[in-house]
């Protein structure tokens, strides 16, 4: 596995979940104060979630996850700051993975 998938799944975690925090905050705005509106906030969400779920899950095929813990992933992306702790451990893990998939150097 290339460093890359990684890289890529760590960025969409914590964008997602910074915007879910934000859309939070525009729903508590909205619905507790009766200010404010959400819709430009919830589509970005919504686009970043699903660039999320698409990064999520070639994460775990390519680290070879179970459908169960594959799903996990998947649903902290729905509860705001549980990324936030899920992330470091999921790195935790998939790093040995990476580091045992590279290529060892070529001596001429």
């Amino acid at each position: 596995m290339k460093q890359s998938v990684l890289t890529r799944y760590r960025v969409m975690s914590y964008v997602t979940a910074v915007w879910l925090l934000v859309f939070c905050g525009f729903m508590v705005a909205k619905y507790g104060f009766d200010t404010g509106d959400t819709f430009v906030v919830s589509q970005i969400h919504g686009v970043l979630f699903i660039v999320y779920v698409v990064f999520a899950f070639d994460l775990g095929s390519k680290a070879r996850w179970p459908f169960g813990k594959l799903l996990w992933v998947l649903v902290v992306g729905c509860i705001p700051v549980a990324a936030f702790f899920v992330e470091p451990r999921i790195s935790r893990e998939v790093e040995p993975l990476i580091e045992r998939d590279e290529p060892e150097p070529v001596e001429a």
